[in-house]
């Protein structure tokens, strides 16, 4: 590798790509006169007229673009609990269902960055329509395998494991995709970008809360299976439209396929992007550690099932946080920003020690909840920023899939943990997880300060 990267951070990496000729929605004023694509030129050069971040938003992509991109990622929020309540259904073992669901994290952590690479190559349209058809498939053979008996016991558990696997590598990784459209079309324009990406990290939180009470609402008044037909209907039916959206067009990924092979990264690149994706790794692992804890809390007072209920509480309060980003000073580099977001998460999740009953666990929860949302939002800033435009998906679906991976790893060191210490032992988990972001964000900023 003999070249540098191609931007500077605080230009964003995508200025080279052209802004797309999406069309604008019939909104009054200037900027969005019949027929004038709403680039990121645009969105930078009339702030006034665009009457503030979240107007430009829309002029980039149209109004319906927002509640598309965010219920198309619903079955995304709904296939791990879905699994994990399906597998427990006919099996009759939490270890079975526990089993699956992990399968499903597995699948999605490994399928993602490989979904990621494909569109950097080939576009995002045609791998995000095969995957749609194949995520459908793979739905059905997992139904099949769960209520077709394969043995006098019952449904065979490594069928059931297979297609739980094919069904978590085969869902479609809307988030990371939309995060990479919305670095193309705000080009330059880092207010636009930080609001995009602070809405972003804003519906994952809710769809990870929807999806999974969706998902209990549904098997339990219906049945453990119509979790899934509804979830592979949004994908049929969503995922398309997702796909086929003019916004699209600001990924040419085709055209950079046609340019010849990328260029290989340097070791400082990758470390660059490796920072990032250890920053959500352990992300993960404090989700993962605090739900177990939050299991072990209510176990105490009879309330194991509420666990749900209190991890969305810091949801609330993370999404909220997320949203404020897009207001924060521009002099305030990325870099700087995930330092001062993760020593606060660190700090305020020691919170998590001191409660003694439900409601001053919900007031922890809410107030360790609130640099949650600007760390999500921080490390996906400092991620795109560090990765290279034709490789944008590969590392947005790393990001991603880091999550799901210390998702898996936390509850399984938590779990461990409370059976020795109870819950506090599985917020010591969380909160040396937090500890360990502070320490991923000071080399990521040490690194990129010595880069510039």
């Amino acid at each position: 590798m003999t070249t540098a990267p191609p931007a500077h951070p605080s230009t964003g990496p995508l200025t080279a790509v052209p802004a797309p000729a999406v069309p604008a929605p019939a909104v009054p004023g200037p900027a969005a006169s019949p027929g004038t694509a709403a680039g990121p030129a645009a969105a930078s050069a009339r702030p006034a007229a665009d009457g503030g971040p979240w107007t430009r938003l829309v002029r980039l992509t149209g109004l319906g673009f927002l509640p598309l991109a965010l219920l198309a990622r619903l079955p995304m929020a709904m296939v791990t609990v879905g699994t994990l309540t399906l597998a427990t259904a006919v099996t009759g073992s939490y270890a079975a269902g526990g089993l699956a669901a992990g399968a499903v994290g597995i699948g999605a952590a490994a399928g993602g960055p490989l979904a990621g690479a494909l569109a950097d190559r080939a576009g995002q349209r045609p791998v995000l329509l095969v995957l749609a058809l194949l995520h459908a498939v793979s739905t059905a053979l997992l139904l099949a395998a769960a209520h077709v008996p394969l043995g006098p016991g019952g449904p065979a558990l490594p069928a059931v494991v297979a297609a739980a696997l094919l069904v978590g590598a085969t869902c479609p990784p809307v988030g990371p995709l939309v995060r990479v459209r919305w670095r193309a079309l705000a080009g330059p324009d880092r207010r636009t970008l930080d609001t995009a990406l602070s809405y972003e990290s804003t519906a994952d939180e809710l769809t990870f809360v929807l999806g999974p009470a969706l998902v209990g609402l549904l098997a339990s008044l219906v049945a453990p299976w119509l979790p899934f037909v509804l979830s592979a209907l949004l994908v049929l039916l969503l995922v398309p439209a997702f796909a086929l959206h003019p916004s699209g067009r600001a990924v040419a990924g085709p055209a950079r396929a046609a340019a010849g092979p990328p260029v290989p990264m340097s070791a400082r690149e990758r470390v660059l992007v490796l920072l990032p994706v250890l920053g959500m790794v352990a992300m993960g692992t404090f989700f993962g550690a605090l739900q177990n804890g939050l299991a072990a809390f209510g176990g105490r007072f009879g309330l194991e099932s509420a666990a749900g209920l209190l991890y969305a509480v810091l949801g609330l309060s993370s999404a909220a946080a997320a949203l404020s980003v897009a207001w924060w000073p521009q002099r305030l580099r990325p870099g700087a920003r995930w330092v001062g977001s993760a020593a606060a998460m660190a700090g305020l999740s020691l919170l998590l020690l001191a409660p003694a009953t439900v409601p001053a666990m919900v007031v922890a929860l809410l107030v360790a909840g609130i640099p949650v949302g600007p760390v999500m939002v921080t490390i996906f800033t400092v991620g795109g920023d560090a990765a290279r435009p034709e490789r944008q998906g590969t590392v947005m679906t790393l990001l991603a899939g880091g999550v799901v991976l210390g998702t898996a790893l936390g509850a399984a060191l938590a779990g461990s943990l409370a059976e020795l210490a109870g819950p506090d032992g599985a917020f010591a988990a969380a909160i040396g997880a937090a500890a360990a972001m502070v320490l991923v964000s000071g080399a990521s900023a040490l690194l990129t300060r010595s880069r510039r």
